[in-house]
């Protein structure tokens, strides 16, 4: 019995062990074909589908935030309009103020009003801003008209996509197959064909290329979907680049290409300089009388021009831009600077002078400004630039060489102005102040150098903005010894009485290598006088030195510093 047993259930556990050996490699057959040969047929939506109904792209990538309305109605949130087409665009919450800014437009708009400004002129919107749970939302087409951008809404999915002037657009379109009826080309998740499909895409789809990877291209859909494409499952479908806005050159900026600008201020303190008393100025093409300053915090300008005085010029072939200062008091400049009405202000009635004056160009002196306040500053450059603009005004702004000075330099984001001005006038003096501990150049070469370069390097300022302003002026220098300190004081003098010392002390000035000026000391009452002189060496090196560069050209502080040799060097930035 034992032994029927045994040969009964031998053979049957054997056909089992194959059988089941069997399944086994069928079942693993199969899933490899199916894993590693079968394309996989699983259809998934896009991550953002259910999160944004209508989301928003730029170059493929989804942004934060979601548009609202639809056609004409299409509008963007500020925040992704601020982080993808201008930064700079300002809202003024006390106001409920949109102020956008491009170099030809001001505009101004105001939350749920259809109505605007643009430089200064009202006009009628079609849509108005609007604000929904404490996002401002801007109608689309602002977009396209200021900023040249286009913007592809999708009715279907209700993607948005934004691109840039100046953006390369690539394209492939999906390939056609004269063998398979209702043929598609799947768009997959990641560059496999065992990776789910987000749609099936029909012949002749056009798709941007975002990245070629190997045998796959990384595409976006104008449905917004972006995923991967087989080389071989797309033919070409041509490239454009998005049209760029013509670049805006100031009319009164395209007087200068060909030549170079010798620009020289005039101090005018309580009286105006009668013409007649200032004689020739050689080389001299520009002048910038200083007239306009800053009275009040609500932005009022004061003048002090004269027309016989823009006559005069003008009949010696010079330019004439009105310099407007902010009175060097900081408290007035917080204020006058931190609303668009107050801003406002002090443009339209500076734009009034100009007109009123026959300006050719407004040349803006901000200094002793606390640093929080220096977007304010740059903010009211971009406000000024499209209406300076319609009058054909040469707009340029004074800055300091950069340092650590919180009041005096670093307000000034020049890097930023570059964009709002026609030039940038490098203030190239003062390395050592009135009240310095120490006695030495107020400018001396190897400092003026690496002040123009710092800006052109590392803050991208073309050589062609920037002109190099120099002193006529220098200092005394008196030092006396008590206690065993060295006490230093100085007096500011000019050019002519720098001289008229030399003859009178019958000095011999040596040249110093290491500030590329003449130096002369005298002793006197027991104190020791030093002078590091401005004379027709130090300009003449400092005009090679603007050349070098590629200056836009030189500016002068100040006319009445200035003996008859400074003209007849200075004018040498034109030879």
């Amino acid at each position: 019995m034992n032994s029927r047993k045994r040969t009964h259930r031998k053979p049957r556990r054997k056909g089992r062990g194959k059988w089941l050996l069997a399944l086994i490699v069928i079942i693993a057959g199969a899933y490899w074909f199916a894993s590693e040969v079968l394309p996989n047929r699983e259809h998934i939506d896009p991550d953002w589908k259910g999160t944004y109904n209508k989301p928003i792209f730029a170059k493929g990538e989804i942004l934060e935030g979601t548009a609202i309305g639809e056609g004409d109605g299409l509008k963007l949130p500020l925040p992704v309009i601020q982080s993808v087409v201008d930064p700079n665009i300002r809202y003024e919450q006390d106001t409920k103020s949109v102020i956008l800014t491009t170099p030809k437009k001001l505009v101004l708009l105001k939350t749920d009003e259809k109505t605007g400004k643009i430089n200064n002129k009202p006009v009628n919107l079609r849509f108005a801003p609007e604000e929904q749970d404490g996002v401002l939302y801007l109608p689309a087409d602002l977009l396209e008209d200021l900023y040249g951008m286009e913007v592809h809404e999708d009715s279907a999915s209700g993607a948005v996509l934004l691109m840039e002037p100046g953006e390369s657009l690539e394209h492939v379109t999906v390939r056609d197959s004269s063998r398979k009826k209702n043929f598609t080309v799947p768009l997959r998740v990641g560059k496999s064909i065992h990776t789910p499909i987000l749609t099936d895409m029909k012949p002749g789809t056009k798709l941007r290329i975002l990245e070629t990877l190997d045998e796959w291209y990384y595409v976006q859909l104008y449905n917004g979907y972006t995923g991967f494409v087989k080389k071989q499952d797309t033919v070409p479908g041509g490239s454009r680049v998005v049209p760029e806005l013509a670049p805006v050159l100031s009319p009164g900026k395209e007087k200068w290409q060909s030549k170079k600008i010798n620009m020289t201020w005039e101090a005018v303190y309580e009286v105006a300089p009668k013409p007649a008393s200032i004689g020739k100025l050689p080389g001299v093409n520009v002048v910038s009388p200083t007239w306009f300053s800053l009275v009040d915090g609500s932005g009022n300008v004061r003048s002090k021009a004269d027309q016989a005085y823009v006559k005069w010029a003008h009949d010696q072939g010079m330019q004439v831009w009105g310099l407007f200062s902010n009175s060097f008091d900081p408290d007035l400049t917080t204020e006058a600077l931190s609303t668009f009405e107050n801003r406002m202000t002090t443009i339209l009635q500076m734009l009034h002078y100009a007109k009123l004056y026959d300006l050719d160009g407004i040349n803006i002196d901000y200094e002793n400004v606390y640093t929080e306040d220096g977007p304010n500053l740059t903010q009211f450059m971009r406000e000024l630039r499209p209406l300076a603009l319609e009058y054909g005004l040469v707009v340029s702004i004074d800055v300091t060489p950069k340092s650590n000075s919180e009041m005096w330099s670093a307000f000034l984001d020049r890097r930023a102005l570059s964009n709002t001005v026609d030039y940038l006038i490098l203030m190239a003096y003062d390395e050592h102040w009135a009240s310095s501990p120490t006695a030495g150049s107020v400018a001396s070469l190897p400092w003026t150098s690496s002040s123009a370069t710092r800006i052109l390097e590392e803050d991208g300022v073309s050589p062609d903005q920037l002109i190099l302003a120099v002193p006529l002026y220098t200092r005394v220098w008196t030092e006396t010894e008590k206690d065993g300190q060295t006490e230093v004081k100085s007096k500011a003098i000019g050019m002519e009485k720098a001289q008229s010392i030399i003859k009178e002390k019958k000095l011999s000035p040596k040249l110093s290598e290491e500030t590329g000026q003449n130096y002369v000391e005298y002793e006197e009452d027991g104190a020791l006088n030093r002078i590091w002189l401005e004379d027709a060496e130090s300009l003449g090196r400092r005009v090679e030195l603007a050349k070098s560069l590629g200056l836009a050209g030189i500016a002068s502080w100040n006319r009445s510093f200035a003996s008859a040799e400074a003209w007849e060097t200075l004018k040498g930035i034109a030879e």
